[in-house]
């Protein structure tokens, strides 16, 4: 079994920043991929960023260019660093690991962007 805990979720003002964090523990693999996911009020969850084990990642055009996914392998933990936030932001953001094609889910942090 493999655990997430994020953190970093918090109410920030239109244009603010925020960094979420995601650390896994557990029956870890180094063969992996990581990710972020919200979902808002009513709508269904979408991806966000995703980044393999090897560096390579995939954002959604939504947050290209405003977001930045990290991970740090020797910490098992993956980073989302929002900049440039938007009220359309607001959701609760999901960690994602998926390894030995089973996934994980973290159980989620708020984020939430006043106009």
């Amino acid at each position: 079994q493999v655990q997430l805990v994020e953190s970093g979720g918090g109410l920030v003002q239109t244009g603010g920043s925020l960094r979420l964090s995601c650390a896994a523990s557990g029956r870890i693999f180094s063969i992996n991929a990581m990710g972020w996911y919200r979902q808002a009020p009513g709508k269904q969850r979408e991806l966000v960023a995703t980044i393999a084990n090897t560096g390579i990642t995939n954002y959604a055009d939504s947050v290209k260019g405003r977001f930045t996914i990290s991970r740090d392998n020797e910490k098992n933990t993956v980073y989302l660093q929002m900049n440039s936030l938007k009220p359309e932001d607001t959701a609760v953001y999901y960690c994602r690991r998926t390894q030995e094609r089973k996934d994980y889910w973290g159980q989620g942090t708020q984020v939430t962007v006043s106009s």
